[in-house]
């Protein structure tokens, strides 16, 4: 018997529905989730069972429908997954200590961080994300969602996270044919075997204690996940290739920064850091690059 439940939300002026929700896929394909236009899918593993929610904006409505034995629990959580239990709070007044960032809060005032709620799917894709390219992990990402692919509740055609008892059960040799070499599979089995006490972290804080105490995450990854599931304005993702030239680059005019370089500008943002390096992305903010481009390789085939 299909499931169902509805709710209808009331977005804020100005509400960016696609810059707020896009993060939450994968770009091009996600298995797992969909974006058009106004309309918004994702499926997930809810403590009462699989779910798909569906978000539908018309004007300042949101319409929340969702489908499958977790409907209620994913439609209860749908403002936060739409990013409206984000509070700004004194970001505007810290904004206007930077002429770049006060330029950026403006322009991309509508966009607000979603919280899922869901922390093992999230780490999938951070733990596949770590030391390679996008194209790399996203690839490998969508290999992995439709091997253990079970179909998503609702009709459109969406596949469930993949199980974390299921992956805790697979040897690595079936990862390595989707382009992951041994290191990232055996940091993403021990965190499938943990999944369980990390859905039940009761903030973003007691996740990243958790995470960062698994062998093969370290605080890159704990902020790349905490930012999307707890919807975390103050997650850096310390560690990263980019982001530390980036923000030294616009907040500083240095063409190239270390973490604790970034750690140092972004101090004065301190509760929203994350929020500032996110914007920064908006903007298409980068700094100048002087090295050849990280190869895109196949881990399946070597």
């Amino acid at each position: 018997m299909t499931t169902t439940a509805t709710r209808r939300l009331k977005a804020p002026d100005g509400y960016h529905f696609a810059y707020t929700l896009r993060s939450l896929l994968v770009v091009r394909h996600d298995p797992c989730g969909r974006m058009d236009g106004n309309e918004f899918w994702l499926s997930a593993r809810t403590p009462d069972g699989p779910a798909s929610l569906h978000l539908a904006r018309v004007g300042a409505e949101l319409t929340a429908t969702g489908h499958g034995p977790g409907a209620g629990w994913v439609v209860e959580q749908a403002d936060a997954i739409a990013g409206l239990r984000d509070d700004l709070g004194d970001f505007p007044a810290l904004a206007a200590r930077h002429p770049v960032v006060a330029r950026l809060a403006k322009t991309f005032s509508g966009v607000r961080f979603p919280a899922t709620g869901q922390v093992f799917h999230r780490l999938i894709r951070a733990v596949l994300e770590q030391k390679v390219t996008g194209i790399e992990a996203h690839r490998a990402y969508r290999a992995m969602v439709k091997h253990f692919g079970e179909p998503a509740p609702g009709p459109a055609g969406l596949l469930l996270p993949p199980d974390p008892e299921a992956v805790a059960a697979t040897p690595y040799w079936t990862f390595h044919p989707f382009g992951v070499e041994q290191r990232r599979t055996q940091a993403l089995l021990r965190c499938a075997v943990e999944a369980a006490r990390l859905e039940r972290c009761a903030d973003s804080a007691e996740a990243t204690r958790r995470l960062t105490a698994i062998a093969g995450i370290g605080p890159w990854t704990a902020a790349e996940v905490v930012r999307t599931a707890y919807g975390d304005p103050d997650a850096v993702s310390v560690g990263d290739f980019h982001i530390p030239n980036t923000v030294a680059w616009a907040l500083a005019g240095e063409a190239r920064g270390t973490d604790a370089r970034m750690l140092e500008l972004l101090a004065p943002f301190a509760g929203h850091r994350g929020r500032v390096c996110e914007l920064l992305a908006a903007g298409g903010i980068a700094a100048p690059k002087f090295g050849p481009r990280m190869p895109i390789r196949s881990f399946a085939r070597f």
